[in-house]
């Protein structure tokens, strides 16, 4: 099976490693790449102390960049989204990492059973709104930092024809909001939404499949949990 993989490079190719595992024929087709702001991460670690709320492996990457000075702060307790962003946090160096179910809803919980206020919040533009909404209302104190951003990327047109010429996907795993609306505006206004008819689209929550095209909802499956190996189980 052809799956398209929007998520940026970085990630995307972790994933294609996955699918060719999984026999299936991974289209790398990252719509965003990432920008740090490794200063800001660093300098929000040393003005701050108790435990890290991260909800994105790009914070932990944009720390990543300062790995030399970050010694003082590795026994931080450290609550991650999923185990994937926990796995990258220990492979920087954090001793104390805590995975949560895999939304913001969850750590926001987890974080208020198990740890005192306030939390460093390091997160990036643009972002899910669950945890910090559900922080607020359980009135869990946080201290939000962007470290990073999700710059678009042009996709060229004939890059797009060539997919759809000779690669058509039988499959497209989106993972967040903003890449689905991404990827259906580009698609609608390059090739048109009718080339997509008998594609699956793969989404990792329900907030995700929110953004694909009414046209298309019959063809949308929604991942039983918020996580790339209930996804990929999809398929």
């Amino acid at each position: 099976m052809r799956v398209l993989v929007t998520r940026p490079r970085h990630s995307g190719e972790r994933t294609a490693r996955r699918l060719r595992e999984l026999g299936h024929e991974p289209i790398l087709l990252p719509l965003a790449q990432p920008v740090h702001d490794a200063d800001t991460a660093l300098h929000a670690l040393k003005t701050t102390e108790g435990s890290i709320a991260i909800t994105s492996a790009e914070a932990i990457r944009a720390l990543a960049e300062k790995s030399a000075e970050l010694a003082d702060h590795l026994v931080r307790p450290v609550f991650a989204v999923g185990e994937a962003t926990a796995e990258e946090a220990r492979a920087i160096g954090f001793v104390s990492v805590t995975a949560s179910g895999g939304n913001g809803h969850e750590l926001a919980g987890t974080i208020a059973e198990k740890a005192s206020a306030p939390v460093l919040y390091l997160t990036g533009l643009p972002r899910a709104e669950a945890f910090e909404k559900r922080a607020r209302e359980i009135g869990l104190q946080i201290n939000v930092v962007e470290c990073y951003r999700m710059q678009p990327i042009r996709i060229e047109p004939q890059t797009l024809h060539a997919i759809f010429a000779h690669q058509r996907p039988d499959a497209v795993l989106l993972y967040s909001r903003q890449t689905a609306e991404s990827y259906f505006r580009m698609i609608e206004e390059e090739v048109g939404l009718g080339n997509l008819l008998g594609t699956r689209f793969l989404c990792l929550s329900s907030s995700v499949a929110e953004a694909v095209p009414e046209p298309l909802r019959g063809a949308v499956s929604t991942a039983p949990a918020p996580e790339e190996r209930s996804l990929l189980s999809l398929l």
